[in-house]
């Protein structure tokens, strides 16, 4: 008789692959006939708020990453206000450091974002196709059909406003209460949209605290077909100062984020989106993008050394690096 789990398992891979020539998954129709190029890893720059652009820049490289996902946002390593001035500048750095600027984070939620129009244009000009969105919030109290109705629309006009600049916006997956975090509602906001201008950032840490049995599985299986980039970081269920169970940020391999089951999944997929790391465990700052440290600069690149070691580890296993 088969387990249950390996059903799943097997129903998983086969809508991963189904899905694998669209755009959020391989970005080409020759995706099955053609492996994807390994899967490159970039550091999430608010991890690096204390080290200024070109520090940050030969950091990244010298602990290991192929590229930078810049923080192009309030307090990040762009205020959005500057960002075409100062984005083609922290570009040329980033590149002539030996990485990849694959993508940037911006405070973007819908097109009345003060600046948004700004950070397209900066991206644009920058050759940047990607970038991270997020934070769309329900209103408690009120119905949430006509919510996600209202939401579809204001997601078209900032599909629109993408298109204009010929870029992609990738929405942020998070836990908790806000939309996305059952990743089914997104799913309804999205999948009347164009996916070439909007698609889904999986956080399978955040869809691991909404659904560690299996719903992470069944929320991966949905959006497959619009899921451009992919989030890196573990948890587990902790007690917290006041007996309460809360969620504890670790360091990779110490959680609960089956990383090595969704890695077979994304070979299976040919999945080619950037990869980006999160370090959100306490490490003197650098987990919550302070400027500056509470502890020597040593431990904070001994940790991100070790975890990208440990990814990397996973992705030669999955054929994926």
């Amino acid at each position: 008789m088969t387990n249950e789990n390996e059903t799943s398992r097997r129903g998983f891979l086969q809508t991963m692959v189904g899905t694998a020539a669209t755009v959020g998954l391989a970005g080409n129709s020759a995706a099955q006939e053609k492996p994807a190029a390994p899967l490159k890893i970039s550091v999430f720059s608010k991890h690096l708020h204390w080290l200024e652009w070109e520090p940050m820049a030969r950091m990244a490289k010298d602990i290991g990453f192929d590229g930078v996902d810049l923080t192009v946002r309030k307090g990040g390593h762009i205020e959005p206000e500057r960002a075409e001035q100062d984005l083609p500048k922290v570009a040329e750095i980033i590149r002539n450091a030996g990485l990849e600027l694959p993508m940037v984070t911006a405070g973007i939620v819908d097109t009345t974002t003060p600046h948004a129009e700004t950070i397209l244009r900066a991206l644009k000009s920058a050759g940047i196709k990607r970038y991270r969105w997020g934070n769309l919030r329900y209103k408690d109290g009120q119905p949430i059909p006509p919510q996600l109705d209202a939401l579809k629309r204001d997601v078209a006009k900032l599909a629109d406003l993408n298109r204009k600049y010929d870029v992609s916006a990738m929405y942020h997956t998070h836990s908790g209460l806000e939309v996305g975090a059952a990743i089914w509602d997104l799913w309804l906001v999205l999948k009347d949209q164009d996916p070439a201008r909007v698609g889904v950032n999986y956080d399978l840490c955040h869809a691991t605290i909404e659904g560690g049995l299996g719903a992470w599985v069944r929320s991966a299986q949905l959006v497959a077909p619009i899921m451009q980039g992919i989030a890196i970081k573990d948890f587990r269920w902790a007690r917290n100062a006041k007996r309460d169970w809360a969620v504890q940020k670790c360091p990779l391999g110490e959680g609960m984020v089956n990383f090595k089951r969704f890695f077979t999944m994304l070979k299976a997929a040919n999945f080619s989106g950037p990869v980006q790391m999160h370090f959100e465990y306490p490490l003197g700052g650098a987990d919550s993008g302070a400027r500056a440290l509470t502890v020597d600069k040593a431990k904070v690149i001994e940790a991100m050394r070790k975890d990208l070691e440990t990814l990397r580890g996973w992705l030669r296993e999955a054929q994926l690096a």
